[in-house]
């Protein structure tokens, strides 16, 4: 595909602009070749080992992993930020309503407007960096306050009040489940949330910056980061690699199930990703913390996985294809309580952080991001007809 330059200089460019660079960023990378991500200079499948959620949230938007000291004030003033403005809280039952046949996370970007203007949310070319950082966590500390509330209220439940005694992933599966969750399950939530805080120029990261770019608030490129998620193609999956599972039931019919999809070209969710070309690093990570759990539906997750690899190889020699993220996350979710209509409302929890490192990031920078397209259609100018 070419486009032209603000002249007349065409630029050839593939199709979804894969692999196109278009910025610089400090945030981080994704090495697909390598089968490597990293947060700043840091491992991120090493943070999700070795971290608490808190504090990769500060290496985001502050720059460094935090001292003791400033793990503690952090993780306090973040916690006090969980609870929503009065004017939001009795806005959530209509919301729900109206979204109810969506889910949550449509309701989510609709709640997200209404913060932002409870808020007072300023273009974030007419405030300073503080306020800007200050915009971006007092929107990320409620997201999983929404999201939960949401849930509840479309299933004729009472939300339940964000605990501020209680880490981000534990207060999450609080609020989701009304019950403060054990110990092994929070970890393994927490772990499954600092894996996908970030990952590259994905979708809702570019469109979060974009927006960014025109100088809107930091609430209107949160939900339209919320709204690019929410397409099929990005976020929707783990709860259809689940599904997956659901349909082969038990390992003796994993073979024919898989060949009969393989040979009539259908995609096996749960497999395959646009980036790597080994297995994606979050997937290795998620498969311990589920063999972690163990149990038949691990075992089962663990042999499909065997055995696609397998038959490709057998029926597509030289194509590579392994887990992503979502397979093993839905096995995860499902073994820690999530409801699997959470599933992708539970990844946002995550991801908003990154996309408000990349909010504050693209901020510094007020030049808009506009690119060009190639006019393909009838050649103009033709004559206006007129009207009898």
């Amino acid at each position: 595909m070419s486009i032209s330059r603000a002249a007349s200089t065409p630029v050839e460019v593939p199709r979804g602009l894969a692999g196109v660079v278009v910025t610089d960023t400090e945030l981080g990378d994704v090495r697909g070749l390598e089968g490597f991500y990293h947060y700043r200079e840091y491992s991120a499948v090493e943070l999700a080992l070795t971290r608490g959620f808190e504090d990769v949230w500060h290496l985001m938007v502050h720059g460094a992993l935090p001292d003791p000291a400033q793990r503690s004030a952090f993780a306090a003033g973040t916690a006090a930020l969980r609870r929503l403005p009065d004017d939001v809280r009795a806005a959530l039952p209509a919301v729900a309503t109206a979204s109810g046949r969506s889910g949550p996370l449509s309701g989510l970007r609709t709640a997200l407007s209404l913060l932002g203007a409870s808020k007072g949310f300023r273009p974030v070319y007419d405030i300073d960096a503080d306020r800007r950082r200050e915009d971006t966590l007092a929107a990320a500390a409620v997201v999983p306050t929404l999201l939960t509330a949401l849930y509840r209220l479309g299933r004729g439940l009472r939300p339940v009040e964000p605990r501020e005694d209680l880490p981000y992933a534990a207060n999450y599966l609080y609020m989701l489940t009304g019950s403060e969750p054990d110990e092994a399950h929070a970890r393994a939530i927490e772990q499954y949330l600092i894996s996908t805080i970030d990952h590259g120029f994905n979708a809702s990261t570019f469109t979060a910056r974009v927006i960014t770019s025109t100088g809107a608030d930091v609430a209107a490129a949160l939900v339209g980061a919320v709204g690019a998620l929410s397409g099929p193609l990005h976020g929707g999956a783990p709860s259809r690699a689940l599904d997956t599972l659901d349909a082969i039931g038990t390992p003796d019919r994993v073979d024919a199930w898989i060949r009969a999809r393989v040979l009539a070209g259908e995609r096996i969710m749960g497999f395959g990703h646009p980036v790597y070309r080994t297995e994606d690093p979050r997937s290795r990570m998620l498969r311990g913390i589920a063999q972690r759990f163990g149990g038949g539906l691990v075992d089962l997750a663990v042999e499909v996985e065997r055995r696609v690899e397998a038959i490709l190889a057998e029926l597509k020699p030289g194509r590579e294809l392994h887990t992503n993220v979502e397979f093993y996350a839905g096995v995860v979710m499902e073994l820690c309580g999530v409801p699997r209509e959470m599933f992708t409302p539970t990844f946002a929890t995550a991801r908003v952080v990154g996309w408000s490192a990349n909010i504050l990031e693209q901020a510094q920078d007020p030049k808009i991001i506009r690119p060009a397209a190639r006019y393909v259609g009838p050649v103009p100018p033709v004559a206006v007809p007129t009207v009898a």
